[in-house]
């Protein structure tokens, strides 16, 4: 008897490492993406004490990328993609995220394997809501991508974040995640006393802000300006490509590819916090998405692998 291997069609417009642990194609279903919730573990259901509200955040849904002129755009094979979209509200930039001002979606992974590396690749698209005339690339704030990661020492999330606007001014530059040097637990907590989050976790809406787009969370990345590609108006969907690669061995970053261009990212480490309770070789891969403005915008998966090597 000949044994013969066959591989998903679709994983060509992929570059996986040696095991795929999940190709998620969207219009199969959900594939165990799911919003993100509180914890809610007191009475009548509330959860712990936070700067930030995070039932706010809008529901994620699988879509056809309905518009107003261009009916349904599809996904870039198939129907549906996985959109996840904002609230039409904001806070300046300076400021800590409005309530409903992002939109955030994951999936609850375990470690498998004992890898080295890991990797999350997509293909998405972005665009605000089609309500009112103009380009409406300047409401879109920005995008990212992190691991929630936590092993027998640390708790810890590598990620980027893609800087497309701030109050109306192109930015399109990309950042790390990693805490600067001397945060202390309630400046990142924007003041709470006795915080459960620690300087490192949930660097998407925790730590101060400034005016250059910097914060305690994020670094820029060297030479990381890059012009992504937004057709002209927000009825045109276009798909783009994204790669992150961690080493799980050495806690470090390996690179970023956007498009068709690499950033080497090697030697650089994200925030170690300390270990949360009964969360071991969690590995749990998340993206979100911000508005700049008082208008929903939206940022649509077509297809997600993550593997492993």
């Amino acid at each position: 008897m000949e044994r013969l291997i066959t591989y998903e069609r679709q994983l060509g417009r992929f570059n996986p490492l040696r095991r795929v642990v999940t190709f998620d194609d969207f219009d199969r279903g959900f594939n165990g993406w799911m919003d993100l919730t509180p914890n809610f573990v007191y009475d009548n259901y509330e959860s712990f004490e936070s700067a930030v509200d995070l039932t706010s955040w809008a529901p994620s849904m699988l879509s056809s990328a309905s518009m107003r002129f261009a009916a349904s755009h599809g996904s870039m094979e198939g129907t549906y993609s996985l959109k996840l979209t904002t609230a039409p509200v904001a806070a300046p930039h300076t400021e800590p995220p409005a309530d409903g001002s992002m939109g955030v979606v994951l999936k609850r992974l375990s470690r498998f394997g004992d890898p080295n590396k890991i990797q999350i690749e997509a293909w998405y698209a972005y665009t605000p809501e089609q309500d009112r005339v103009g380009h409406g690339e300047e409401d879109i704030r920005a995008f990212g991508f992190y691991f929630d990661i936590q092993d027998s020492e640390y708790r810890y999330m590598p990620g980027v974040r893609y800087v497309n606007s701030l109050d109306g001014q192109l930015v399109k530059r990309w950042q790390y995640w990693k805490v600067s040097d001397g945060v202390t637990p309630e400046q990142w907590s924007f003041g709470v006393d006795n915080a459960w989050c620690q300087p490192g976790i949930d660097n998407l809406w925790y730590g101060r802000r400034y005016e250059d787009g910097s914060s305690d969370g994020y670094q820029w990345v060297p030479d990381g300006e890059q012009d992504l590609l937004y057709n002209e108006s927000p009825d045109k969907l276009n798909w783009l490509y994204f790669r992150l690669t961690v080493d799980v061995a050495r806690r470090e970053y390996i690179e970023l590819q956007s498009m068709d261009r690499v950033f080497d990212l090697r030697g650089i480490q994200p925030t170690l916090a300390a270990r949360y309770r009964a969360i071991d070789n969690l590995i749990n891969p998340i993206f979100y998405v911000e508005t700049d403005t008082n208008r929903s915008v939206h940022f649509f998966l077509d297809s997600i692998v993550y593997s492993t090597e």
